[in-house]
């Protein structure tokens, strides 16, 4: 037995009346594997934990199996819930961790013939005799997988059950989930905010950002053709390129996106993706490029649709099987509040001391826009020639281009770069995707 869960318009708030979850649907089909993806604190786990009935729904609809579950008792949901902690009982062993819950069930059963089983099916027959502190990271999460499994529950609930682990243990549980979910064929919602599990473990991804659904879609489609600045950015790695440029569009020329010292000539005739650039006309958009849209080649060596550019090497990171290599191209990043570190707090100043209340009033202000508002960071237009410091966290550089080994490059290196124009993004000032145009979204999900 499968589960479909159904979410109409559910919204969640907490102390304050701010909203965690706002006016979320969602429809996740029987067999599904759906992943709820997005940064820390932007509402997937209470999303999950409202699911499970661990939370009470403020407003909106539950629907399983397209019944009214707001009311129904975590108990009677017929799912399982693996934890990030593992949440074992150390005082057992793995045997009877994974058969407490058939206990509660079933009193009067035998847990053992479906502890076994499970325990074949994960491997950990040898584990089942021995307590949690006798078992590494990984054993533990088997062994927190086992007593969900055991239970032949109607939908798994994840909550980023390989966030403790390190990284080769958590690339080894991470096929051993996909596989055993799709033998076992259960409805499985997973909780993350790796976008390479996402990818890598969903049927649909979902992301969330603020308490507030952004796309849904494959992996695919979600990467190809993001709704918005903010999911080009949270997904994919390297992270996107995004620089800040205004579009020229005149009567008796070529259509250009000026990148501050360098610019992207559109080629002629026009696409129908590029000419819905025209209205842009004098405004400043946001250009994303991903690091595969870019290649270390001559003119010369142009194919159709490719522009050409030229950047100064900043730094190069060698990573065996590819390099990413750090160019300074004189353009001028737009950057995403969320993804970005937060930065040290300047000291205040006496006058600022003195105007207290005002600075607080905004700071508030900033705040709730960063929540609400546009999705990039922009900073004044005329400063089109001022020297900006890199994010926090992130090397000198502001395009970066994924290449072969082969290539040897150096610092202070000047190296003609191709931009393949057939995979350029143009967001609008508030983050929304205006080329390739917005309507081919559902087109390539279906």
């Amino acid at each position: 037995m499968t589960r479909a869960i159904s979410l109409h318009d559910v919204s969640k708030s907490y102390t304050r009346g701010v909203r965690v979850v706002d006016r979320l649907s969602l429809d996740i089909e029987p067999g599904e594997f759906l992943v709820l993806l997005g940064p820390s604190g932007c509402g997937k786990s209470t999303v999950l934990r409202m699911i499970a009935g661990l939370e009470e729904i403020d407003e909106g609809e539950l629907l399983l199996d397209g019944e009214y579950a707001n009311d129904l008792l975590p108990a009677d949901r017929q799912m399982a819930m693996v934890f990030q902690n593992f949440a074992l009982y150390p005082s057992m062993t793995s045997r009877d961790n994974i058969g407490f819950p058939l206990r509660i069930e079933s009193p009067g059963a035998d847990p053992r013939p479906r502890v076994d089983a499970t325990a074949r099916m994960l491997g950990i027959e040898d584990l089942l005799d021995r307590f949690p502190a006798q078992l590494s990271g990984g054993e533990r999460q088997r062994v927190a997988m086992g007593r969900a499994i055991a239970r032949h529950p109607a939908a798994f609930l994840m909550d980023e059950p390989l966030s403790n682990l390190d990284a080769k243990l958590r690339n080894h549980l991470r096929a051993e989930i996909s596989g055993l979910t799709r033998k076992l064929g259960v409805t499985t919602v997973y909780v993350t905010h790796d976008q390479a599990e996402a990818m890598s473990l969903g049927d649909r991804v979902a992301v969330l950002r603020g308490g507030v659904l952004q796309q849904v879609g494959t992996p695919r489609s979600v990467y190809a053709l993001p709704r918005n600045v903010f999911i080009a950015a949270f997904i994919g790695t390297p992270r996107i390129n995004l620089l800040r440029g205004v579009v020229r569009a005149p009567l008796d020329g070529a259509m250009t996106i000026s990148l501050g010292k360098q610019y992207l000539r559109l080629p002629e005739p026009l696409c129908l993706d590029h000419q819905l650039l025209r209205v842009q006309q004098g405004r400043e958009v946001i250009v994303g490029l991903r690091s595969e849209a870019i290649r270390i080649a001559k003119p010369a060596a142009a194919r159709p649709g490719e522009v050409h550019i030229t950047g100064l090497v900043e730094h190069v990171e060698f990573q065996g099987h590819e390099v990413l290599v750090h160019f300074n191209t004189g353009s001028r990043p737009a950057l995403v509040p969320e993804l970005e570190a937060p930065r040290p707090a300047a000291r205040p100043t006496r006058r600022r001391r003195r105007e207290g209340g005002t600075v607080l009033n905004r700071l508030r202000e900033r705040a709730g826009a960063l929540r609400a508002g546009p999705v990039v960071a922009l900073d004044d237009p005329a400063d089109t020639g001022s020297e900006q410091a890199p994010p926090e966290g992130r090397l000198p550089g502001d395009l970066i281009v994924r290449t072969t080994p082969d290539i040897e490059l150096r610092h202070g290196m000047h190296v003609p770069l191709l931009v393949d124009l057939a995979h350029l993004f143009v967001f609008d000032q508030h983050g929304d995707r205006i080329c390739p145009a917005p309507d081919r979204l559902p087109d390539l999900e279906e």
